[in-house]
């Protein structure tokens, strides 16, 4: 499954470097047509650097910002015609130099200098001034900043809120470019709906591009044509500009580079496309939208989920690739989800259906996995039991009124399954906006995790309360389980009424048991649960640390079983049984690596599974916070380029029977 354009026509309005982009995107398998908006021009008369430089030298300056690796270079040039260079470097040693990202860097390091501090990624102005809070009081601190194109009103107000004296320092200017006719023509080519996808790096291309297409009288055309093009942008501060101007992104990356934006774009711009131009014939106005306002229409409406090559796997039917999702796929390794996450609490995002939605398509749209599951939380069934359930900030789920007592079991509350309507409601939405090819998936906590959040009031390393609990009144504690149970099973039945094709139940924690205590303690919850499912969805039956206990969990229940990393893929399999399907089983860490190291390991467990027929690949466990996205696409396009070789091994194991 080659990730690329595969001969979309692609507009790229880059200037300096639109030769660049154009051999990037045909390298990428793309037809380009690059017309530059823009150029840069430097000021003919500069008062304001040579001020600077002069306030500079006479020690009037505390903090100088620099912008740009061109507005840097154009400042030096300036100062130079002015001041013998070794002079003004020296002073500008003596304070504080802050950078907006690498391309200044750049230019300050051919001066001999390095920054005192960079703003990280994605180097926008709010990078910078988050950057300066943790780093410069600001306070009656003497600010120059360098400014490109055109002045940012929002970085100069921020700093005059901080205490500092601002002194912006003009060097260059953005003008049209001398000759128009290649832009025009690519206007006209873009409103005869002749292009496929946009490209844009700049904000000032964005507003340039409109500028002359409402002189051509063609502004309205040109938007109009947007709602059916799937549109990159390079980062936020041009990604606000086309949203200003009523254009959505499908595609910014996570890296502010020219290549990461062609890359990225172009292993997702089929399906980008092929979506956004469905939504837009179904009426959606697709010049503002989200992922959960998505529409299907006509054939697309009608596609078979029973063919889809997860819910076959789960059934352990030959499929022509083998299919990959990730647990915790959406999460806070996704910067869009960070971004979200600072604006709404936790327990928020889980209870507003419609943000639920957004955070499980968000996943899906990025990682192009082959199923999605539902954004929400295990503990979400612990509240209406009324055990004051909060996640606290920095801390993690918080228990406020643990279950240690027989006393305290007999008082918990029955879960009404509509309790959680909310994620239900935002399974209802899900389902509407995902692609109908792609199944869903819902889950719960297993009966044995849940218990021990509940008895120990949050994360554990040894469940002392829980297995206390569980020693000394196994009364009380199979009637706390048959609770859980009942739950769990409504729970699940409920998400498969609202529109789940797959559920999965995780016992996170029942790894902390012993062969014994599970056969006595956990497998008959577990087991009715299982029974008690709606029958034809698939099951998936997943925990940790469970490498003694693999035999007892397929004997609990469940068409898939999850094996974590711990596990060898090829000998837990054989343990569990070949008439099972399995799920697994990635090192999350494994994440972390290079990624030609991410591809040895996964064609590892591609090896173990053999082409077998009820392959699932997933992580052995949740993705980490800090894992680099784009290492996680690698994985995933690493386990779909196997593909042919593996429907081979499948067809063989058909042949021979064995299965």
């Amino acid at each position: 499954m080659p990730a690329g354009f595969d001969g979309l026509h692609v507009v790229a309005f880059e200037s300096r470097r639109a030769e660049e982009m154009g051999v990037l995107i045909a390298r990428h398998g793309g037809r380009p047509l690059v017309a530059p908006t823009m150029r840069e021009v430097p000021l003919r008369e500069m008062p304001d650097a040579l001020a600077f430089a002069r306030r500079l030298l006479n020690g009037e300056v505390d903090v100088v910002i620099l912008l740009t690796g061109v507005g840097t270079r154009t400042l030096a040039a300036a100062i130079d015609q002015e001041y013998p260079r070794e002079r003004w470097v020296e002073a500008l040693r003596r304070v504080t130099i802050v950078a907006r990202g690498p391309k200044p860097v750049a230019a300050l390091r051919e001066l001999g200098l390095a920054p005192t501090v960079t703003a990280p990624e994605p180097n926008t102005w709010r990078e910078l001034l988050a950057a300066l809070d943790q780093k410069v009081p600001l306070q009656s601190q003497r600010v120059a900043v360098q400014e490109y194109g055109e002045s940012n009103p929002d970085l100069l107000e921020g700093l005059r809120q901080r205490g500092a004296e601002v002194t912006a320092v003009p060097v260059y200017q953005w003008a049209l470019p001398e000759d128009l006719k290649p832009l025009k023509s690519a206007i006209r080519t873009i409103v005869a709906g002749e292009i496929d996808a946009a490209l844009f790096t700049s904000a000032n291309q964005v507003r340039n591009l409109f500028q002359v297409a409402a002189d051509m009288g063609l502004e309205h055309a040109l938007r109009d044509a947007f709602r059916r093009m799937a549109v990159g942008s390079i980062g936020p501060t041009c990604s606000d500009a086309l949203r200003t101007l009523r254009v959505s992104v499908e595609f910014e990356p996570d890296h502010v580079k020219m290549g990461d934006l062609v890359r990225g774009i172009a292993r997702a711009s089929k399906r980008l496309v092929a979506k956004k131009r469905v939504a837009a014939d179904a009426g959606v106005d697709t010049t503002a939208w989200r992922r959960a306002d998505m529409v299907w229409a006509g054939a697309e409406r009608q596609a078979s989920l029973t063919d889809s090559v997860f819910l076959r796997a789960c059934r352990r039917e030959p499929v022509p690739y083998t299919p990959i999702w990730l647990l915790r796929q959406a999460g806070r390794y996704q910067r869009e989800y960070r971004e979200l996450r600072a604006k709404v609490s936790f327990l928020d995002l889980c209870k507003t259906p419609d943000l639920a939605a957004e955070v499980t398509l968000m996943a899906v749209d990025r990682l192009d996995v082959d199923a999605a599951i539902i954004f929400s939380d295990i503990l979400l069934l612990l509240e209406p039991m009324g055990i004051g359930l909060e996640f606290a900030k920095g801390e993690g789920p918080v228990i406020h009124h643990p279950v240690r007592t027989g006393a305290a079991v007999d008082q918990l509350a029955e879960v009404d399954p509509q309790a959680l309507d909310f994620v239900y409601e935002a399974i209802r939405l899900t389902r509407r906006a995902l692609s109908p090819s792609l199944p869903l998936i819902g889950f719960a906590g297993g009966p044995f995790t849940l218990a021990s959040y509940a008895i120990e009031g949050g994360g554990s390393r040894h469940y002392a309360h829980t297995k206390t609990l569980m020693y000394r009144d196994p009364v009380a504690w199979h009637a706390l389980m048959e609770k859980l149970a009942r739950a769990v099973t409504g729970y699940l039945n409920g998400q498969i009424a609202a529109g789940a094709q797959a559920v999965q139940m995780f016992d996170s924690w029942v790894g902390c048991l012993s062969p014994d205590d599970y056969r006595e303690f956990v497998l008959p919850h577990s087991g009715f649960i299982f029974s008690h499912l709606t029958p034809g969805v698939p099951a998936i039956h997943f925990g940790t640390d469970t490498a003694t206990l693999l035999e007892l969990m397929r004997d609990a229940g469940g068409d898939v079983i999850g094996l974590d990393w711990r596990v060898d893929l090829a000998e837990g399999w054989a343990r569990v049984g070949y008439d099972a399907a399995v799920q697994g089983n990635l090192d999350p860490v494994i994440l972390f690596a290079p990624p030609a190291e991410i591809r040895r390991r996964a064609n590892g467990i591609l090896d173990k599974a053999a082409g077998r027929p009820g392959h699932i690949f997933n992580l052995g466990h949740g993705i980490l916070p800090e894992t680099p996205e784009d290492n996680v696409l690698a994985l995933v396009d690493a386990v779909h380029e196997r593909s042919e070789e593996l429907r081979v091994k499948s067809e063989e194991w058909k042949g021979d029977g064995r299965s």
